[in-house]
C-alpha cells in the first residue's frame, strides 16, 4: 500500500465508521481509535467495528483521548500519516444535561490530539466541527465566511472552541488543519440519538413522535455517503494559508496559517414533517405525532453554503432526501429484523 495509513478517531461512531470503510474499500490502510462509551447503545458501535475488522488493513485501539498519558503514548508510537479527528461528545440536548462530558471529550480530548499532531509533525489534521456553531445566525444559507460568535448550546461552543484551538496550533506550529462543519448527517448505521433514527424507531414500534417547533423545523439533511466522499477528497488536500490573509484581509474561514473551514451539507433545507412522511412511506405505516414548541438550544432552520467545497475539491452532494431515507429505512429494517 503506497499511501500512509489514515488515523480515524471515533472509528466506531457513525461518520468515523463510514469514512474508515470508504478508505479501506479504496485500498487505503486505516488505524482506528474509539472509547466506545455508552452515550448511546455500544452494541451498534461494536457491530460497526465488526464490519471494519473484516478488512486486512484495519487496526483498532480502544482509547479515550481525554486520558492524557495514553493519548500521548499513542501519538508518539503510532504508525499513521493524516489524522481525521471525528471522536467527540455529540448532541445538543445532552449538553444541557451533562455539560462536563463536553469539557472532557471535546476540549481536553481535542487538545491532546493537537499536541499529538504537533509532536509528530502531522502533515494534515482534519477535524469535525458542526453546523451548530452558526447558533443565532439567521442569514441562510450559512456561510463559512460569516462570523459565528453566538453559539446557543454548550456543544456548539465546544465546536467553535475546537476551530479556534486548531487555528492557534496552525499559527504557532504550522500544523495544517481543516475543520468540517457537518450538517445533520443521516443514513445506514446512523446514530440512535438523532432525529431520523428516533422517528424510524417510533414508527416501527408504534410509539408517538414528538415534533418540535410544531413540525416546522427545517434541516439540511446530508447523506453519509456524500459526507465521506467530501472528507476523503480533503484528506490529502492540506491547507497552506492565503496571501490575502497575510496582507491583513481577515476572513472567518481562511487565514495566513495553514488552516481552513468548510461546510459539508446538502445545500437544501427540508422540513422535518416531510422527512416523517418519507419514513412513513418507507415503513408503509402512519406515525403518531405530538406537536411541541421549540426546545432550548435548537435553531429553526439550517442550510449549508457549500460553494467553497464545490470549487476546491469538486464536491457536489448526489443523494436526494427521498433516496437517502429509503436507504436508511431499508438498513434499519434489516439491522433490527423488522
Amino acid at each position: 500500500m503506497s499511501q500512509t495509513p489514515v488515523l480515524v478517531t471515533g472509528a466506531a461512531g457513525f461518520i468515523g465508521f463510514a469514512l474508515a470503510r470508504r478508505l479501506l474499500e479504496g485500498g487505503r490502510a486505516v488505524v482506528g481509535i474509539d472509547s466506545i462509551n455508552d452515550y448511546y447503545d455500544p452494541a451498534i458501535k461494536e457491530a460497526r467495528l465488526a464490519v471494519l475488522r473484516q478488512f486486512e488493513h484495519f487496526s483498532f485501539h480502544k482509547l479515550d483521548l481525554a486520558d492524557r498519558e495514553p493519548a500521548e503514548s499513542f501519538f508518539r508510537d503510532g504508525d499513521f500519516g493524516p489524522v481525521v479527528h471525528l471522536a467527540a461528545q455529540a448532541g445538543v440536548r445532552y449538553s444541557l444535561q451533562n455539560p462536563h462530558a463536553y469539557l472532557d471529550a471535546n476540549l481536553a480530548g481535542f487538545l491532546n490530539v493537537l499536541e499529538g499532531c504537533r509532536q509528530r509533525k502531522t502533515g494534515h489534521l482534519v477535524f469535525a466541527s458542526s453546523s451548530s456553531v452558526y447558533g443565532a445566525n439567521t442569514r441562510l444559507p450559512f456561510s463559512v465566511h460569516d462570523n459565528v460568535d453566538h453559539p446557543i448550546s454548550l456543544y456548539a461552543a465546544t465546536k467553535k472552541a475546537n476551530e479556534l484551538m486548531a487555528h492557534a496550533y496552525s499559527h504557532l506550529y504550522r500544523l495544517p488543519a481543516t475543520g468540517l462543519r457537518f450538517f445533520t448527517v443521516y443514513g445506514p448505521w446512523g446514530r440512535p440519538d438523532m432525529a431520523m433514527f428516533i422517528f424510524a424507531a417510533a414508527i416501527a414500534e408504534g410509539r408517538p413522535i414528538r415534533l418540535f417547533n410544531y413540525g416546522r423545523m427545517r434541516r439540511d439533511f446530508t447523506y453519509v455517503d456524500d459526507v465521506v466522499e467530501a472528507v476523503e477528497r480533503l484528506i490529502d488536500k492540506a491547507p497552506v494559508g492565503t496571501e490575502n490573509a497575510a496582507q491583513g484581509n481577515l476572513d472567518p474561514a481562511t487565514t495566513a496559517a495553514p488552516w481552513r473551514i468548510y461546510n459539508i451539507g446538502n445545500n437544501r433545507s427540508v422540513e422535518i414533517s416531510h422527512v416523517v412522511e418519507l419514513i412513513e412511506r418507507a415503513f408503509g405505516r402512519k406515525a403518531q405525532i405530538e406537536l411541541l414548541p421549540m426546545q432550548p438550544g435548537d435553531v429553526p432552520d439550517t442550510c449549508a453554503d457549500i460553494d467553497d467545497l464545490m470549487r476546491e475539491v469538486g464536491f457536489r452532494p448526489a443523494t436526494s432526501i427521498e433516496d437517502g431515507v429509503r436507504n436508511f429505512v431499508a438498513w434499519y429494517r434489516d439491522y433490527y429484523r423488522q
